[in-house]
Order: C-alpha cells, then structure tokens, then sequence
C-alpha cells in the first residue's frame, strides 16, 4: 500500500532539512571529475508506483551515476541470457570485500560472485548480447533511459576523467577474462563499463528509476513496461546483499529496503509495490557511500514504516 501523498510529501521536506547542514565525508578524490562536483549539493525524492513525484533540494542535479548504473545493466542482461544463465555466470553472493577488489576475484578463481561489484559488472556487461562494443553501448543506455522516462546522456567530461583514470578495472578486466569469466573483448567491456557509469541523472530521475523496479518493471511516469516482471525478485535480492558495498548488511539491518549507492554521491532505495526514494549528495564515507543521502534516505524510510522485513501486514 502506497502511503498517504502528504506523509510522502512530509516526510522529504524534513529528511533535507533535517540533513542539508550535516558534514562528513568526502568528494571521490580518485575521478577528477566527482573531486570537483559541489559538495554542498543535496537532494531527496520519492517517486510512488502510481507516478507521484516528491522532491525538495537539489534534485534536479544531474550527477554521475557511476555504480548504481549496474542494476539496469543487470536487468539487461538478465533479460536477455535468462536468470539460470546469469546467475550460474555472474552469481549472487556478497564478497565482503571493497566494491573495486582484486582479492575478492582471486580467492574464487577469478569468477565474479555478484554483479554489483566492479569485477561482476563487467562480467554482466560482457554478457550482454551484441555484435559490437557499440551496439552492446547502445542497448544498455537505452535500459537507463527507460528506466528514467525520459533519455539520458553520456557525460564526456566524466566518461573521459574515468577513461583515463581505470588502470585498476583494466586489471580486473584480464583477471576475469583469464578465469573464463568474461565474454567479449575484456578491454572492450571495461570500456563499455565505464562509459555506463558516466551518464548523468537527476535524483528525480534515479527514484523514477527505482519506481520502476516498486512497479513490477513498468515505469510510472511513463508507463513503458522496462523489463518482465520475473526479474524483480532477483533484482532486489542482488540489491540487498551488495548495494551498498562492505556496509549492504548494515543496511538491511538498519534501513530495511534494498538499496545501491553510487560514488557520484547518489543513493537508491526500493519498497516493492510502493515507492523507491533516492537522495544525492557528493561527500562519502569510507565504504563509498554517500554520508548524507544514507541518513536521507533512511530517515524518509523510517517516517514512512517502510521495511521489506517487517511482516505485519501479511500476519493480519
């Protein structure tokens, strides 16, 4: 059940006002791109199953999308090669390591155990099916744009400060391609990967995008049907076990809802059937997540009684 519109409305006003003076954390200091983004910069909005926006701030910002960009590669591609295939081939379990870790890879035979961590995105993006680098590109922008309603567009300036910075993912690019974990060109994907996580969003339009993942793959505000139905549970468990990185089980424990973070400063979380509710905000903590879109977010999720984990409703 969708909560009442003022309650909605309320409950964003006071998670910016209550969270726009905070401090902590820092700019991603290693894209000369996200360093320079404004750290004053914040935004809240919820976006309902039914289309309804709320939004206060910042939240027409267009910012890098960055990781929060792999859900809608995901669900890409778990359309197109199917569940039991993505799952065998990419996997679904935490790796309790740093989003960009080698170790992680190597303790598992360079295989990718989820595809919200670097190593596994570029895996689901080498999954993809295409017959070039371009057309492979093509497709997982136009998942973005329909899962915001609207078309979205790369950011040379962050996809070039990217580019020239990912020494690292190159590496994890060839880790996985020596394990037989990688199915195209590995300097390819790594490419595509990163120019997927250099278009830019409003914080509109991540909860639009989140909205569409509560409306059972239909976008709201649109009302394009974006993906089967069928995905949305796994989609949500992937969510919950590493969308925040090292501090997903904190999370869960805490908030509730699954959720991705990504380190442009965005954050996304969704209530199935009801709502997603998205922040922004550049300064991050030690995990990469964003300090004051965290406390945002959670704040609207606890002014709502949103949790996927409370069963009352279905006990009565």
């Amino acid at each position: 059940m969708i909560p009442d519109k003022a309650a909605i409305r309320q409950a964003v006003q006071a998670a910016h006002a209550d969270h726009a003076n905070d401090t902590g954390g820092a700019n991603a200091s290693y894209i000369p791109y996200l360093a320079s983004v404004d750290p004053a910069l914040f935004g809240v909005c919820v976006v309902t199953a039914d289309g309804e926006v709320f939004e206060a701030g910042d939240a027409r910002f267009e910012f890098a999308l960055e990781s929060i960009s792999k859900v809608f590669s995901l669900a890409l591609a778990m359309q197109d090669v199917g569940l039991p295939e993505f799952h065998d081939k990419v996997g679904a379990d935490p790796t309790g390591e740093p989003f960009n870790s080698v170790i992680a890879l190597a303790l598992h035979g360079d295989k990718p155990l989820s595809p919200l961590v670097n190593a596994g995105a570029m895996s689901t993006v080498s999954l993809i099916p295409a017959a070039s680098p371009e057309e492979r590109w093509a497709k997982i922008l136009n998942m973005q744009s329909a899962f915001a309603g609207r078309r979205i567009s790369l950011s040379d300036d962050v996809n070039n400060s990217e580019q020239s910075t990912n020494f690292h993912n190159r590496a994890i690019a060839w880790l996985l391609y020596s394990g037989g974990t990688m199915y195209s060109d590995p300097m390819e994907a790594c490419e595509v990967y990163t120019r997927q996580c250099s278009t830019l969003v409003t914080t509109a339009d991540l909860a639009t995008m989140g909205a569409t993942v509560a409306a059972r793959g239909r976008n709201p505000v649109s009302g394009e049907q974006v993906f089967d139905p069928s995905l949305v549970p796994p989609i949500l468990a992937e969510m919950t076990m590493e969308g925040l990185y090292t501090a997903s089980g904190d999370w869960a424990y805490k908030v509730g809802l699954p959720g991705k973070s990504g380190v442009g400063g965005g954050i996304l979380a969704i209530m199935p059937g009801t709502l997603a509710i998205a922040a922004f905000s550049p300064p991050l903590d030690p995990a990469g997540n964003s300090v004051k879109a965290q406390k945002a977010v959670a704040q609207v999720a606890s002014a709502l009684n949103l949790n996927i984990y409370n069963a009352t409703d279905f006990a009565q």
